[in-house]
């Protein structure tokens, strides 16, 4: 009997996926719920299992697009196939244990065998290898070729099968070349192109900088980052802070962490921030939910856990889905200043970057201290100026001042 497996439904808004790798091949025996395939959407990786043990007929390849309830493959549950398979295979094993042992009595005795003709065992060697017999030099009698010879034909077959690698290597390294190579949009990256162009022309978007000076915080770092991971089991970086500054300042400007519904605003009693993480199939935001509650220590731990599953695609929907306000950080790849797109239908991101440092004025004079650009993209139909500025300004100084940020004043 032959069990079809099809495409389940995975989330809502979700009509299609990608078949993205078979982790079972054609043929294979499989167990009860175990993974035979990975599936892609447009907003995670889902793995796709045996609903009864069998053999796997695969009828979708990797790479093709499936309709949810499309047909990926079938399960053969007929006991009596693997049975009959299993018949030959013993028969098979019979008759070469047979020739092998037969064999090497051929070769002692000397039977009618021509100069550089194969034993019965070794022509069945050479066979399977594909080795032609008369470019096997014989150690037999008379020039016999022997199960021994057959062993060690393939060893010199080996260097023939490299060379096209290496002519392969070295074909892109030829000067004037203009190689072109195209590849099809994974679902994640249809859906991030698709977004983005929507907030751009559906919001009116704008930017405010500032600049904070980050050796308070790194000062509070390196006091306590000893005590910090030995009592907590995480480091200290500076997300947790900046996730806490955010929210804080969320108190005096709650616009920041609200959304437009239609011809309404709704305004968040809690926040859920997103984390901007890039994973290998592409930029992902997952959340962590209740922020504006949790300690540094819960943060960190939340922010390791989370980048870590993006980095296996290992995110669920549920940890992908909602968010009232982004942080992203550009700086651990070097930039110095951009400009963060609204992660919709959110109405405010927040951008950091890397810490250079500069010169400045403090207290009358010129010192060299850590600096750190911020960039708060933020829609002007729900934030005005007055508040976007009041906004990034108050997470300036929550920053610049760890203590009234720990103590909440």
């Amino acid at each position: 009997m032959s069990l079809e497996i099809k495409v389940p439904p995975v989330g809502e808004s979700i009509t299609e996926v990608v078949l993205s790798r078979w982790v079972k091949n054609d043929g294979d025996a499989v167990e009860m719920d175990e993974v035979i395939a990975e599936l892609e959407s447009d907003k995670a990786t889902f793995e796709l299992t045996a609903e009864q043990a069998g053999t796997l007929k695969i009828v979708a390849a990797e790479g093709d697009t499936l309709a949810i309830g499309a047909v990926v493959c079938s399960i053969e549950t007929s006991g009596a196939a693997p049975a009959k398979a299993a018949a030959p295979a013993a028969e098979e094993k019979t008759v070469v244990n047979n020739t092998q042992s037969a064999a090497p009595v051929a070769e002692r005795n000397g039977e009618s065998y021509a100069t550089g003709t194969p034993s019965p065992a070794a022509g069945k060697i050479l066979a399977e290898k594909g080795v032609d017999a008369g470019s096997v030099k014989g150690s037999g009698v008379d020039g016999r070729i022997t199960k021994e010879d057959a062993l060690k034909a393939e060893k010199p077959a080996a260097p023939a099968a490299k060379a096209p690698e290496k002519a392969a290597v070295a074909a892109p390294a030829v000067a004037g070349s203009r190689n072109e190579r195209k590849e099809k949009m994974s679902p994640l990256r249809k859906t991030v192109a698709k977004r983005l162009v929507a907030v751009k022309n559906e919001t009116a978007m704008l930017t405010t900088f500032n600049e904070v000076n980050m050796k308070p915080i790194m000062d509070l770092r390196g006091k306590y980052k000893d005590q910090f991971k030995e009592k907590y089991g995480v480091g200290l970086g500076f997300m947790s802070f900046f996730t806490k500054a955010v929210c804080e300042a969320m108190k005096d400007f709650p616009a920041v962490n609200a959304r437009i519904d239609g011809d309404s605003v709704v305004y968040n009693d809690f926040v859920d921030i997103s984390i901007a993480v890039s994973a290998p199939k592409g930029l992902v935001v997952p959340i962590i939910r209740n922020a504006e509650s949790m300690t540094l220590a819960q943060i960190e731990k939340s922010v390791i856990e989370l980048a870590t599953k993006a980095r296996d695609s290992k995110l669920t929907l549920e940890e992908m889905t909602g968010g009232t306000f982004t942080i992203t950080n550009g700086g651990v790849f070097g930039s110095m200043m951009s400009t963060p797109i609204i992660n919709a239908p959110q109405s405010a991101i927040l951008g950091m970057h890397n810490i250079i440092e500069r010169p400045i004025a403090e207290k009358g004079e010129v010192v060299v201290r850590p600096m750190m650009y911020l960039a708060l993209s933020y829609d002007h139909r729900i934030i005005d100026g007055r508040e976007s500025v009041g906004f990034l300004v108050r997470v300036k100084q929550l920053l610049e001042d760890p203590a009234r940020l720990l103590l909440g004043v």
